[in-house]
């Protein structure tokens, strides 16, 4: 049966606990009729000496998992967290320091491809799961003006890579390669898959 939209847990079933404050992941889980808990937590995301982008979501990832399950109060719930990484020349761009910093990074991926990698991570009581989706995205080539034409949208400031493909950052993208709401910052059916695994079904079940 579907989880309750509200994620009180209620009905006997786990409340849902989105550890994020992303209002593009909760937009994400609304397309599936569901409006999680929120529970936003706050951790150390500098990646480690040597440590690869998708080695760097599957940790992160856990850890918000982990920090959010720990400020839980003894209810059945199931803890969501996720982080997304733009990799592009085996490098990781996170979000841009200043406007300066999304036209280098803009300009990195201008005609290129590049990989979003999404680690995906699920808690409930001692139970966790964890898994990672990465999709390859092709930009076509940008010139200046526009770039600074996207930059002056304001979207690409608190974005990994620079740009949001929910937004008017899709006029940059000449090809997705796998789940577009991994770029996005959710790949929906392989959550759904994970929370399936814990116990918690956000889709009604066969006939």
């Amino acid at each position: 049966m579907p989880v309750d939209p509200a994620g009180s847990g209620d009905d006997g079933r786990p409340a849902l606990v989105l550890a994020s404050a992303s209002p593009r992941r909760a937009e994400l889980l609304a397309r599936l009729g569901v409006t999680p808990l929120r529970r936003p937590v706050d951790i150390d995301e500098t990646p480690r000496a040597g440590e690869k982008g998708p080695d760097l979501v599957v940790r992160l990832a856990s850890a918000k998992a982990a920090a959010a399950a720990a400020r839980g109060d003894g209810h059945d719930e199931v803890v969501l967290a996720a982080d997304t990484e733009v990799i592009a020349e085996k490098r990781v761009l996170g979000k841009p320091r200043d406007r300066a910093d999304a036209a280098s990074m803009l300009r990195t991926l201008s005609g290129r491809t590049h990989e979003v990698v999404t680690g995906v991570a699920v808690v409930r009581g001692p139970v966790s799961a964890v898994t990672r989706v990465t999709t390859a995205v092709t930009f076509r080539p940008l010139s200046d003006a526009e770039v600074a034409w996207y930059i002056a949208t304001g979207e690409p400031d608190d974005k990994a890579g620079a740009y949001g493909l929910q937004g008017a950052g899709a006029v940059l993208v000449e090809r997705v390669d796998g789940s577009d709401t991994n770029v996005i910052g959710l790949p929906l059916a392989e959550t759904v898959a994970l929370l399936r695994d814990v116990g918690l079904d956000l889709l009604p079940g066969p006939p």
